[in-house]
């Protein structure tokens, strides 16, 4: 397990490597961590905005700056790598959720905790969702109505979001490109 020293080094390191903040770097960080090691999904000025990263995608907010675009791929790749040699980091931001009287999820961790470690998870605006292979399940929170997917013998590798007022989920799979509207609906897990 590394050290919050060690970490932070590393931070320091990347941030002086490719001339950007450290708060820049931790954006990235903790952005990954949410998405399970594996994408990042985030906003930040210096990324020009909204951005995401997954291995072989990487979109930034000033979406035609390559320059940009390169250097997030490689800030983000290195703490991926990172975060798969060191997998306690990784569950730094995992809780176990805890339902309110109302039957919904904390909002700390918003999914049922019978689905376990999501492999990942991102949001934007008011629509976030997360992705659990084992279980074979899509949990998607859309402005506070949770609504679960079967994902089947989908392997998703990516999911990307419309920027647009239509809130609306495209994932992709070893099958390629799969909307949400073709999905099957599950049953929210009983609670004890």
């Amino acid at each position: 397990m590394a050290s919050a020293l060690e970490e932070a080094e590393v931070t320091s390191r990347l941030a002086r490597e490719h001339g950007v903040s450290e708060d820049a770097v931790r954006a990235v960080f903790d952005a990954l961590r949410r998405g399970g090691g594996t994408m990042a999904q985030f906003s930040h000025a210096e990324f020009g905005g909204m951005s995401q990263w997954s291995a072989g995608m990487t979109m930034v907010g000033d979406m035609f700056n390559d320059s940009l675009k390169a250097k997030l791929s490689a800030i983000a790749g290195s703490l991926a790598d990172y975060l798969r040699d060191h997998p306690a980091e990784r569950r730094q931001e995992e809780t176990s959720v805890s339902y309110r009287s109302t039957g919904k999820p904390s909002a700390a961790t918003w999914w049922p905790d019978e689905f376990g470690t999501p492999s990942s998870v991102g949001s934007q605006n008011d629509m976030r969702y997360a992705v659990f292979p084992e279980e074979r399940r899509l949990v998607i929170d859309d402005h506070g109505q949770i609504t679960v997917y079967e994902t089947g013998d989908h392997r998703i590798s990516g999911v990307s979001q419309a920027q647009s007022t239509d809130t609306t989920l495209t994932l992709v799979s070893q099958h390629g490109v799969v909307r949400v509207s073709d999905l099957k609906r599950a049953d929210m897990p009983a609670r004890s």
